[in-house]
């Protein structure tokens, strides 16, 4: 459930962990690969981040 509302082309602020420091991203979501556990955003800028799931802290 929680992923099916991830996938609604909405903009999304996700805070998440990279190298062991908290990162934040703004922007909506433009693939989600449930085998390799990822999520890629692409801001306003059509620039394209790729997260880990089980990095992800907080999404607003």
């Amino acid at each position: 459930m929680i992923l099916k509302e991830l996938t609604k082309k909405r903009v999304l602020t996700i805070d998440y962990y990279k190298n062991g420091s908290l990162q934040t991203c703004k922007g909506r979501v433009c693939n989600l690969d449930l085998y390799e556990q990822t999520l890629s955003l692409k801001d306003e800028q059509q620039k394209v981040f790729s997260i880990r799931l089980s990095g992800i802290k907080d999404i607003h």
